[in-house]
């Protein structure tokens, strides 16, 4: 039942190994190719020209945005357009100080080192990269006792690109490191519709521009949710309708997959309906919705709710999550009498 479940979350931000390969096939190799965040693009454009004429390492970046968006692709990129190589790691990996010392010292002159998920370094394993971004030096201490000294290894001069979900966590002095700090956004209808084409085109599978926009629509403007949702339609379409994409395809196919219009999954769901049915529409403090939809706080915070708000189907008050009267409507719940006499903003 486990394995079911986890098969229908389209929204996770987990990616299974054939996920991320099949990502990283879909993956814009240059800029250009990127389709959407325009002003984040114009602004690496021209950090990674002048980098590229001065012939220097470009500054550090720092993406910051929800799971699904492009950071990952955008640190490749960046690597491409500079002409240089790039060494890929998340902070959930380098758990030790010695992980990361043995990286930066094997990183090359002006090369790409991307940290995914870089707010969950450990703060030991952090401490290491303050001067290794600053300085472009680590400092080591040989010994124990009264003889330890401190020895400062060199390290070349490297672009370092940090991505992370959760601004909040990160601590000022990493912040402070770099020097570029880029806001990733949700893409509106019309971009999604794009990416959707150009990954259809990709997978060599022909698709009507409607139906690209309805896959679009129901993606929750994430690309990475509109490539599960193209693969999974693929599928239908290639058992179903000779492998032509057409609108009827995608809604019967989407349908199946139970992702309503506004994309939401049963994930989204069970959480909206545990407040609005369970609680009466709140306010419910977070630890208490996550027991009762057996769902990590974090992912419910960090994938889930920013959506449910976007659509304005959920608040965040000082006294937990409260239900708005548009979810209730567009559930079908009937508001209790007493709806909205606790909420405190």
């Amino acid at each position: 039942m486990a394995e079911k479940n986890k098969s229908r979350r389209f929204v996770s931000s987990e990616a299974s190994p054939e996920e991320l390969q099949f990502e990283a096939s879909l993956r814009p190799r240059t800029l250009g190719d990127f389709t959407g965040q325009e002003k984040v693009k114009e602004l690496l454009s021209v950090t990674i020209e002048a980098a590229r004429l001065r012939g220097e390492a470009m500054d550090h970046v720092l993406l910051i945005g929800p799971p699904g968006l492009g950071k990952t692709t955008l640190a490749t990129i960046i690597a491409a357009e500079l002409g240089v190589p790039i060494d890929l790691s998340s902070g959930p990996l380098l758990q030790r100080k010695i992980d990361l010392t043995g990286i930066l010292t094997n990183l090359r002159e002006r090369q790409v080192f991307f940290i995914d998920e870089i707010h969950r370094l450990m703060p030991d394993v952090e401490e290491v990269l303050y001067s290794a971004l600053e300085d472009f030096r680590i400092d080591v201490v040989i010994g124990q006792g009264p003889g330890a000294r401190t020895h400062s290894l060199p390290l070349h001069r490297f672009t370092g690109v940090g991505a992370t979900t959760r601004q909040g966590l990160l601590s000022a002095p990493l912040r402070s490191r770099f020097g570029l700090i880029l806001y990733l956004k949700h893409y509106d209808v019309a971009e999604m519709t794009r990416i959707v084409m150009r990954a259809a085109r990709l997978l060599e599978t022909p698709i009507d521009a409607d139906a690209a926009e309805e896959i679009a629509r129901r993606s929750r403007g994430t690309p990475r949710i509109a490539n599960r949702l193209l693969r999974r339609v693929r599928d239908f379409a290639q058992v179903r309708a000779s492998g032509h994409v057409t609108l009827e395809v995608a809604r019967d196919a989407l349908d199946l997959l139970e992702v309503d219009c506004y994309g939401l999954d049963e994930v989204d769901k069970k959480i909206m309906l545990t407040i609005l049915e369970k609680y009466g529409g709140g306010p419910v403090g977070l630890g208490t919705i996550a027991a009762s939809t057996d769902e990590e706080p974090d992912t419910i915070e960090e994938v889930y709710e920013p959506y449910l708000m976007q659509l304005g189907f959920l608040d965040r008050t000082p006294r937990g999550r409260v239900g708005t009267p548009r979810a209730f409507e567009y559930f079908g719940v009937p508001l209790r009498p007493n709806y909205g006499q606790n909420r405190l903003f």
